[in-house]
């Protein structure tokens, strides 16, 4: 119960962050198949899976809830540190994807990459690394005033976001941002957990008015992409493990790309590699 909260803080940390994927931490905790089974037969085996659903969902709203506000002082006071920490976390877990690969060719089967593998790693890692170059700059902001439209807007925008949350190595929140919907989001969160702490009622309604809306289009566009998932993990299984390598490899990038690494010092690239390991450490373990 404990470790699988702490999965889905990783996550829904990750799912803030612009640059890193929610889906790939999902790979590195060693959790995404059975996530996107226990999603797509939610009804035909319920109690089971909300038993294994339910915690990780709490970790991922306490995290998502947290990072609204501690994310943003992070990344401004100690930027390379927490960059380099979501690379560790990223690349944590290659080593379980690597032992699916091998793995595959059990059976008889070849489990040596073929041309087409070859290509569809380099095709899904310029996927991630060409949305990357294309987010550098924010959008502009998207009016989240409540309306009928917004409210459409809103719906559709959680679609779209929470079926890209759930693709290994394609970042969610970048998405947002190139959509300009990554920092109204963001502070409507803030804001309602600020008023909800409060108990500003003025303030919860805003943010209901914002977040439920988006959050219905999440719900459904998780359910939308898990069966998809689902259907190309058991028809072509290898092409999908090489495509998350190829996003998983092209993450790092994206940070960079995304993120910010203003003034290396001796203390700052040291503190940079131990945030590194720390996080390869605990991809590789909880992936385990």
């Amino acid at each position: 119960m404990i470790k699988s909260i702490l999965k889905g803080i990783v996550i829904g940390i990750a799912n803030i962050v612009p640059g890193v994927s929610g889906g790939t931490m999902m790979v590195a905790m060693g959790i995404y198949d059975k996530l996107i089974h226990c999603i797509t037969h939610l009804f035909s085996e319920f109690k089971k899976s909300v038993m294994f659903v339910l915690p990780i969902a709490i970790g991922m709203v306490v995290a998502i809830a947290a990072s609204s506000f501690v994310l943003s002082e992070m990344f401004e006071k100690i930027p390379i540190q927490t960059n380099l920490l979501f690379v560790g976390l990223i690349l944590g877990g290659l080593p379980a994807i690597l032992k699916k690969v091998k793995g595959s060719g059990k059976k008889g089967k070849d489990s040596r990459p073929k041309v087409g593998h070859i290509i569809t790693l380099v095709l899904f890692f310029a996927l991630v690394v060409g949305l990357a170059a294309m987010g550098e700059s924010e959008g502009v902001a998207a009016d989240l005033s409540f309306g009928f439209v917004n409210v459409l807007k809103l719906l559709g925008v959680g679609v779209i976001a929470s079926a890209t949350m759930v693709i290994p190595g394609v970042s969610g929140s970048m998405i947002l941002m190139l959509m300009g919907f990554y920092q109204p989001v963001l502070d409507a969160i803030k804001n309602f957990f600020t008023a909800l702490a409060a108990l500003d009622m003025d303030g919860i309604l805003a943010g209901m008015g914002i977040l439920v809306p988006f959050g219905i289009g999440i719900v459904i566009g998780i359910f939308a992409i898990a069966k998809l998932v689902e259907i190309i993990f058991e028809k072509f299984p290898m092409y999908a493990y090489y495509a998350i390598i190829g996003l998983i490899v092209a993450s790092p990038f994206a940070i960079y790309l995304m993120g910010s690494f203003p003034g290396l010092t001796v203390v700052s690239a040291i503190t940079g590699i131990l945030a590194f390991v720390a996080g390869f450490f605990v991809a590789y373990k909880l992936g385990e």
